[in-house]
């Protein structure tokens, strides 16, 4: 079976990258451009992976991280952050949200896809 991974992202070029290669290894993509589009997606079409970037307008992706986490419907979902925020503190404060795996960009597609495998997908 197929796995669905959604992707929060709101800067367009990433967004499309991240789907690219999801695609190329025959994952479902479902993208969202902001968290809080992201939680009415996750809470409808039921994901078996959530792929976020941290800075975003509005909600950031560690506030994602915990609104996912607390929700019994979403706690379950594995969290992938994206991020170039590549500080120690940064990683352990987005692993503390709730993020299963964090990983910093610049990454190679395969780096990508393996965390995507990681968790499950």
């Amino acid at each position: 079976m197929m796995s669905t991974v959604l992707i929060v992202e709101d800067t367009p070029s990433e967004r499309e990258l991240l789907s690219h290669y999801l695609q190329e290894s025959g994952y479902i993509v479902i993208e969202a451009v902001s968290a809080k589009e992201a939680l009415d997606k996750v809470a409808e079409q039921k994901p078996d992976v959530v792929v976020t970037d941290v800075v975003m307008p509005g909600m950031s992706g560690f506030a994602l991280c915990r609104a996912l986490k607390k929700h019994p419907v979403t706690e379950d979902v594995p969290i992938i952050i994206c991020t170039s925020k590549n500080q120690d503190i940064d990683r352990l404060w987005g692993m503390k949200q709730g993020a299963d795996v964090y990983i910093t960009k610049p990454f190679t597609r395969d780096q990508f896809i393996r965390a995507v495998q990681s968790v499950g997908g």
